[in-house]
């Protein structure tokens, strides 16, 4: 006798960056207000801002998009590598680490990837399955576009998906970059009958001003389709208080205007920047600016604080670092004295040297480092990927996650910066001012972001990053309550697990 099916419904975007994260994490913390047990679930994933999940079948540590984390979050439920069984990991312009339920299973450039595909599908209906065992309801996000109609054959992440799993699917629009007509319409346009079947209706994301202004455009967009508005969300200013997911949002974000800030970190945005995010607890304390600096730009000379942040290749974005010209500026920077923290392959281009005998990070097999640190590294795995809990050099708790490969050694790992399970995580150099770590994370940590804050003359907040995550989270279901149908969604997610 078959599993009964469980309801579902799914997000797919006339786009990327229309939105669909952070509805899917809204209507997760909706419906678990609501009473029920909701997963999150992301077929296929491009994202190096990357967290760390159970691997329920073994209880190691595996990786997930951080768009996941954040949306297990929203469940109040432990991150599983079966809510995002296929993560890609750009390591190059045209080439993906690929992760498969956790792990890692290879790399692949664009064309070839486009022959693996179809082999995956079975992982991803597997990992849905495993879900469905657990859950109430469930919550597809889709990537990208289904109108990709070049990228149809074998997808996985949308149509390919809601069809293969029969999931009733919402199309969103974008209404801020302008055009969401035609996107909405386009798509209906473009797709076959087939893969416009499960499209169940359409919702308006990002709406600034009187919603009663797009009425006609609802009404437009229904005539030309045939498909119902579940609504219009405005634009969700809490969640700007969300962690990024990955470069789209980097590339939105501008230098803030703080004439307040009292304290400037700049961050070099490396090519293949990873886990970004890191970044943003700091950067919600009051009197803080984190800017990140683009290549061609120089990193600002009144700057107290270079973070250097993860990178997916660590060789290269060190190659790329120098014909920037940053590490000229990072050198004067410490002359007049500021601090620098690396984190991960930022700490890893801090050191004297790296090595990467077999290829690992890239085709260079050796690079001489930043000499900042007395470390070098080499580069090998097997991949380190785990969640930490531990106590920072000054006695403080702190936690975070290691998703790297390579080890790292020498003289100042005598000066640890944490120590981890009795072991000495990362490395400082003889006068403090430069210190490198493998940790993510560690700026959610409350009482050292306070602590570090303090050294620059700053109070810091008493606030708990993690609890203004959560509010978040809680204002945004409260906005997609009031702004969206949420009992018609529901019946839709129900009508799957009617079927026979």
């Amino acid at each position: 006798m078959s599993r009964p099916r469980v309801p579902a419904l799914m997000l797919q975007g006339t786009g990327s960056d229309v939105g669909k994260s952070a509805l899917v994490a809204g209507l997760c913390r909706l419906f678990r207000q609501r009473g029920l047990t909701v997963r999150p679930f992301k077929p296929q994933n491009m994202s190096n801002n990357a967290a760390v999940a159970r691997i329920p079948e073994t209880g190691e540590w595996g990786e997930i998009g951080r768009a996941q984390w954040l949306q297990a979050l929203a469940c109040g439920a432990e991150p599983s590598v079966h809510m995002n069984p296929v993560l890609l990991k750009p390591q190059s312009e045209t080439g993906s680490q690929i992760v498969v339920q956790g792990r890692v299973a290879g790399a692949a450039r664009g064309a070839d990837y486009q022959r693996l595909k179809p082999t995956l599908l079975g992982s991803v209906l597997g990992s849905f399955a495993h879900l469905e065992a657990e859950a109430d309801l469930i919550l597809v996000e889709g990537a990208g576009s289904p109108a990709e109609i070049n990228l149809r054959a074998g997808d996985i992440a949308n149509m390919g998906f809601a069809r293969a799993a029969d999931v009733p699917v919402v199309l969103v629009g974008d209404i801020d970059r302008g055009g969401v007509i035609a996107s909405l319409v386009g798509t209906h346009t473009i797709l076959p009958p087939g893969d416009r079947a499960p499209i169940r209706g359409f919702l308006i994301n990002k709406f600034r001003g009187d919603v009663s202004l797009f009425d006609e455009g609802l009404a437009a967009i229904t005539d030309f389709t045939g498909w119902p508005s579940f609504g219009v969300v405005p634009w969700l200013a809490e969640a700007r208080h969300l962690p990024a997911e990955d470069s789209v949002a980097l590339e939105a974000r501008q230098a803030p205007s703080r004439g307040a800030a009292q304290l400037l970190v700049a961050v070099p945005v490396l090519d293949r920047i990873a886990n970004f995010d890191d970044l943003d607890p700091l950067a919600a304390e009051p009197g803080v600016e984190v800017r990140f600096v683009r290549p061609g730009e120089r990193l600002p000379a009144d700057a107290a604080l270079v973070v250097l942040p993860g990178t997916k290749s660590t060789i290269a974005d060190l190659q790329a670092f120098r014909r920037n010209g940053w590490d000229g500026d990072l050198r004067a920077h410490h002359a007049r004295g500021g601090r620098i923290l690396g984190l991960c392959g930022g700490y890893q281009m801090l050191g004297t040297r790296i090595r990467d005998p077999d290829g690992v990070d890239g085709t260079c097999s050796e690079a001489a480092g930043l000499g900042l640190l007395e470390v070098e590294t080499v580069m090998k795995g097997p991949k380190t990927v785990r969640a930490v809990a531990g106590l920072s050099h000054e006695g403080l708790a702190v936690t975070g996650y290691e998703i790297h490969m390579g080890a790292t050694d020498g003289a100042d790992r005598a000066r640890p910066f944490a120590t981890i399970d009795g072991r000495m995580e990362g490395a400082r150099s003889a006068n403090g001012r430069v210190e490198g770590t493998y940790l993510h994370g560690v700026f959610g940590s409350d009482a050292w972001r306070r602590r570090l804050l303090q050294g620059f003359g700053l109070t810091g907040s008493n606030q708990s990053y993690l609890k203004g995550v959560e509010a978040a989270l809680d204002a945004i279901a409260a906005q997609l309550e009031a702004c969206l149908d949420i009992d018609a969604l529901w019946a839709i997610a129900q009508d799957r697990a009617r079927k026979t």
